[in-house]
């Protein structure tokens, strides 16, 4: 992923405890939750589960907002999410391997003055649908509304998120914590929910490369299909067969505890074994999605490829680094964007750009450019932009030359979409709205983003309390 900053991060099992009993105390009295409701106004961390397995406690990210995964070489992280800051402001698609239905002719453009109109428009390429990873939890759907309005009503038919990796009960998407994802997904026929699936726990706590080939020899072995099969029986009973599972992202790296350089052949045998074991359960319809960092990293990528049997889709995390580096070189460095794109052709696979976004270079409104034309030009299945700071347009103030030229070429987009290969199987509640404001004469307490979410909401100190009668 990108900077160390960014999806769900795991921890902090006491200090919610005790703030979720201060808060119940101070409700007793003069404070009350502010903004309840289903989520809260914070990020939800994951349930804890009645079983004895660990609680699950997805990662929580910092100002601005929770923060999504982090690619390697500066890598975003899986459990390690910051929201992103309030602001303003997946699709049912082809089978694996094939193609997007034929593209739309667009009506010619109005004639300025001065000029004829042409006899017969052209027909115009398709562009490949997009979306954000706007935060890991339900504020995530919620604000995909938002992006959109920002974008001029540009219709975003992806949905981004990650599972934590601290623990085996978050891989296996805990109950709740998917929840307003599946219901997003199932309101159109042609939306597409990404999901990134760690393949070990403590997935970000810098394992050794020892450990590493101890715990793939073991995943390989089949020591871990269960936790797999619990994820995927979750996501046929949310409706959602369809997902597209980012299995193990950023393996050529060295962030993650589920990277391969350890170990290639262990790491191959075992992504084939989860692949097989989520396929396995009767309902499923999901597409899996083989992701490296673009360039060589700690590993060529190419060595960890683990068979076109188990892959539906060649993606690439694709950030604007080195320092230094131009978008040329990004595209012919070895195991770069070039590379990439001929690699999946030769194996009869789509591409995709699950993260991707500005970095090393700063704002850089070339890059930004070149990235979207590239995109446009290759027919990604899929791409979807890592929309914090440093990488963002919307979420990250930090970036207004590259945001502009990000919101002038996607603004208004609403291309058809790919043929769904099936209508969603129900009609979900309408994404969760913004949380209300607090009210008034009371003061909020900062207990943070967990043990806010296990109240339901900001905990607010009322001042006027002494005064009240009855």
């Amino acid at each position: 992923m990108a900077a160390q900053q960014r999806r769900p991060r795991a921890g902090r099992s006491a200090f919610v405890a005790a703030a979720i009993v201060a808060s119940l105390a101070l409700a007793s009295g003069p404070g009350h939750a502010v903004g309840a409701g289903p989520r809260g106004a914070a990020d939800p961390p994951v349930p804890e589960p009645a079983s004895a397995t660990p609680a699950p406690t997805p990662p929580a990210p910092t100002p601005p907002a929770p923060t999504p995964p982090a690619p390697t070489p500066p890598a975003p992280t899986p459990p390690a999410a910051a929201p992103a800051p309030a602001v303003t402001g997946p699709v049912t698609l082809p089978a694996p391997a094939t193609p997007p239905a034929g593209p739309p002719v667009t009506p010619p453009p109005l004639p300025q003055s001065g000029t004829t109109a042409p006899s017969e428009p052209g027909p115009t390429a398709p562009r490949p649908v997009f979306g954000a990873y706007l935060d890991y939890g339900p504020q995530g759907v919620a604000r995909i509304a938002r992006f959109s309005e920002w974008l001029g009503g540009a219709e975003l038919r992806v949905a981004h998120t990650y599972l934590p990796g601290d623990r085996w009960s978050n891989i296996e998407g805990p109950p709740g914590f998917l929840d307003a994802w599946a219901d997003w997904r199932r309101a159109k026929a042609d939306r597409l929910l990404v999901l990134n699936v760690p393949m070990m726990e403590r997935n970000e706590e810098h394992v050794s490369d020892a450990e590493v080939r101890r715990l793939l020899a073991e995943g390989a072995s089949g020591a871990y299909d269960k936790h797999f099969r619990v994820l995927a029986e979750r996501l046929v009973a949310l409706e959602v067969p369809d997902t597209v599972v980012v299995l193990g992202w950023e393996m050529n790296g060295i962030t993650y505890t589920h990277r391969c350089g350890p170990d290639p052949e262990a790491w191959k045998k075992y992504w084939n074994r989860i692949v097989t074991t989520m396929r396995s359960v009767p309902g499923q319809k999901f597409r899996f999605d083989f992701t490296p960092n673009r360039g060589r990293d700690a590993i060529p990528w190419t060595q960890c490829y683990p068979g076109d049997d188990t892959v539906d889709i060649i993606g690439m995390d694709a950030y604007d680094q080195p320092r230094g580096m131009s978008f040329d070189e990004q595209v012919t460095e070895p195991y770069g964007l070039q590379a990439h794109v001929d690699f999946a052709e030769a194996h009869g696979k789509p591409i995709s750009y699950p993260e991707w976004g500005l970095f090393r270079n700063g704002d850089n409104a070339t890059y930004m450019k070149r990235m979207l034309t590239w995109m446009d030009e290759h027919q990604p299945l899929y791409h979807t932009v890592t929309d914090y700071c440093p990488h963002g347009v919307w979420q990250c103030a930090d970036n207004p030359k590259a945001s502009q030229i990000y919101r002038d070429m996607l603004s208004g987009r609403t291309d058809p979409a790919p043929e769904p290969t099936a209508p969603p199987t129900k009609t979900p509640p309408t994404a969760p709205t913004p949380t209300p404001g607090r009210p008034v004469n009371c003061s909020p307490v900062e207990l943070g983003d967990w043990a806010e979410y296990w109240i339901g909401g900001k905990l607010c100190l009322r001042f006027d309390w002494w005064s009240r009668n009855g």
